[in-house]
């Protein structure tokens, strides 16, 4: 018969919830964590198809450091899950780009030395250099982690410091692709988080993807005594005296905990509160969604003249705007990811990825009748990749049909069936709840709602959660 009191409950295995979890049990925790689907990671996880693996949500594991730098979230990370730097298996990239015109007309170039984007951004805009200057170190000292902080537009700071529009979108767009959950603009400490984790630290990604960091953060759970129940989720959290007093599992079973974190979401973990929190809830759900398509190939992207980035942030508007998209999708701009592009050394991976990311409307994707859905995947498919090849070296349509082994595509109704995030928003809620705090005093957020962003982020916000509001105890009541 399975434990019906914990001393902490976790709804949901993401990332965030694996490391709050591990973290807690170290210290002798009695905790369980509530997944509602059979796979672990969330936003961050991978499915087989076909007989292959596809990542989930992992373009590039952010923050990355070299060996022996000190003082970073990813050595923070490493310190506090007891996981040595070698288990991930990281492999830095060669170099990335942000490319915006018709056809990428104007390039910032930038790889894990941070030196490459300041000398690009001299070259190219060299009346801005001095703003530059300021408004990096500025990104350097602000306390992006500050739990009490009060909220900044992001566009009002950097405004003061960049004068030049064309610079402006080029810093956004790959900040706002990579973790705003806000349309056109983003708060200010998130801003920073996203600075710091894409420019002034970097890319990696291990030669097997995200399933290597599942890998070990399962196995860390798991040796520290953790339990997960999977494909039981939480559907109801019943208060009494302010606090979440009883947690209704999938199944109708009932268990108690003397602290509940929550990585669901903020609107998602309100929901499964009193009524009264419902219009709270929906006052603060997110809108932004994307697609991804995924190409396989027989052979990889330098075989075409593409491979030389990793990531390319593209856009081919006179401004860049991110935005719900009007349309199902919004292929004026995206991301394009080459996994190939990493620097495994002597590895490689067996077949060429492409994968390319846009904004998406969910609800014009939401309610379609069955076949009407897979046509309109098939329609977007192409244009997406379209859009983005015009960011790349000009390759005729008939050699890449006949080298593609196998494709599959995600939409927001992919999203929302899988995560359970509402209107399928992966970057959550817009206004975030830096200190985890909810109505109950024993029920707290984690990930990105919480404010945290990216894959080491969200693990950092699992971690400081259940370190500030468990292990410190201040939150104890």
């Amino acid at each position: 018969m399975k434990d019906s009191h914990y001393d902490v409950a976790i709804i949901g295995a993401g990332m965030s919830g694996l490391a709050a979890g591990i973290r807690l049990a170290h210290f002798g925790q009695k905790v369980c964590i509530f997944e509602r689907h059979n796979a672990s990671g969330g936003l961050n996880s991978f499915y087989s198809l076909g007989g292959r693996k596809y990542d989930v949500g992992l373009h590039a594991m952010t923050n990355y450091v070299a060996p022996g730098v000190k003082g970073t979230p990813l050595g923070k990370l490493l310190r506090q899950l007891r996981i040595e730097r070698e288990e991930f298996a990281l492999c830095p990239q060669k170099q990335s780009s942000i490319s915006f015109g018709p056809r990428g007309e104007h390039v910032l170039k930038f790889t894990n030395d941070f030196s490459v984007l300041e000398t690009e951004v001299a070259a190219k805009f060299p009346a801005q250099a001095d703003g530059w200057r300021k408004l990096v170190g500025l990104v350097r000292t602000y306390d992006d982690v500050a739990l009490e902080a009060k909220p900044l537009s992001a566009r009002e700071v950097v405004g003061r410091h960049i004068s030049d529009p064309l610079l402006t979108d080029m810093i956004f767009c790959p900040v706002m692709y990579y973790g705003s959950a806000q349309e056109r603009d983003m708060e200010f400490g998130q801003f920073v988080i996203m600075f710091k984790a894409l420019f002034l630290e970097g890319f990696a990604r291990p030669l097997d993807g995200v399933r290597v960091i599942l890998r070990v953060l399962l196995d860390k759970y798991r040796s520290a005594g953790g339990e997960r129940r999977m494909k039981c989720g939480v559907r109801q959290i019943i208060e009494e005296q302010g606090r979440a007093a009883r947690l209704v599992l999938d199944d109708g079973t009932e268990v108690t905990a003397g602290h509940v974190i929550s990585s669901i979401g903020y609107p998602e973990t309100m929901k499964l509160c009193a009524p009264a929190h419902t219009a709270e809830a929906e006052a603060n759900t997110g809108a932004l969604s994307f697609i991804e398509t995924i190409s396989i190939f027989n052979r990889p992207p330098a075989a075409w003249g593409w491979g030389d980035d990793t990531i390319i942030f593209f856009n081919d508007s006179d401004r860049f705007d991110y935005a719900q998209a009007r349309e199902q999708v919004d292929i004026r701009s995206g991301v394009i990811c080459l996994p190939n592009n990493f620097d495994y050394g002597t590895g490689q991976l067996p077949e060429g990825i492409f994968r390319v990311t846009c904004l998406a409307n969910y609800d014009r994707w939401a309610h379609l009748p069955e076949e009407q859905y897979q046509a309109d995947k098939i329609r977007w498919f192409a244009a997406a990749g379209h859009s983005a090849r015009r960011f790349l070296p000009v390759v005729d349509d008939a050699v890449l049909v006949s080298a593609q082994l196998s494709t599959d595509m995600f939409t927001p109704r992919t999203i929302k069936k899988f995560t359970g995030h509402i209107n399928g928003a992966i970057y959550g809620a817009p206004r975030k709840v830096r200190n985890g705090r909810t109505h109950l005093q024993n029920l707290y957020l984690c990930g990105t709602d919480q404010g945290f962003l990216g894959i080491v982020g969200a693990m950092l916000s699992g971690i400081s959660m259940a370190n500030y509001h468990v292990l410190q105890g201040p939150a104890r009541g």
